[in-house]
């Protein structure tokens, strides 16, 4: 039986809907009364867990789960050992980083040597400064990364953007774009290469309805 892992949150439902047009149920997820974090489709060709979205590479990788899927940025975050399949889509957001509106500075390279830079996705934000040849103290937070420009305790933020919203409340805005970010399908490497389970077909008809759906 093939495990596909599902992340919890923004990608749910429309992973849901994906996977139904190929003929796997997991709706019982969307179920607000659902209490349960692994269900079977009802005709007992797959089963699911539901995890949170940071976690469902780690369960791929280390083979709990055939297939997950997972949003770009968790995926250049994580860096995890598991086989990149299908860009689906949906999902899309972008890596920015952001500062205070009333900040002097409107781009990242114009930030101050050994500025503090908040963020969620250390490595995405330790590699991005490297690669534009600019020191800076990323700070770990994860919680709302937007007060530490709020609080003065960092400079800027890197924090995943969808509509802009909630930097716009809180007085902030983008500066930089570092790579846009959308759900991507991913495979235990070795079930993959081997088609346990007869695993390609089922990627094979999530790829034709990804691109019936473009």
């Amino acid at each position: 039986m093939i495990t596909v892992a599902l992340p919890k949150g923004a990608l749910l439902k429309d992973s849901i809907s994906l996977l139904q047009s190929v003929g796997l149920d997991f709706s019982a997820f969307l179920d607000s009364g659902n209490r349960q974090l692994q269900i079977q489709d009802p005709t007992g060709k797959a089963q699911a867990l539901l995890v949170r979205t940071h976690d469902v590479p780690v369960y791929v990788e280390y083979g709990q789960a055939q297939l997950g899927i997972a949003g770009y940025d968790v995926l250049r975050e994580k860096k995890p050992q598991v086989a990149h399949l299908i860009d689906l889509g949906y999902g899309r957001c972008r890596m920015s980083v952001a500062v205070k509106a009333s900040s002097p500075y409107r781009s990242a390279i114009e930030l101050p040597t050994n500025s503090r830079v908040a963020s969620k996705f250390v490595h995405c934000a330790r590699e991005y400064f490297d690669s534009i040849d600019l020191p800076v103290e990323i700070v770990p937070l994860y919680g709302s990364v937007e007060l530490g420009p709020i609080t003065g305790m960092s400079e800027a933020i890197v924090d995943l953007v969808s509509t802009g919203r909630t930097l716009r409340e809180n007085g902030l805005i983008e500066i930089e774009t570092l790579y846009q970010s959308t759900a991507r399908l991913i495979a235990h490497p070795l079930s993959y290469r081997l088609n346990t389970d007869n695993l390609s077909e089922v990627i094979e008809k999530i790829r034709s309805a990804t691109l019936a759906a473009v």
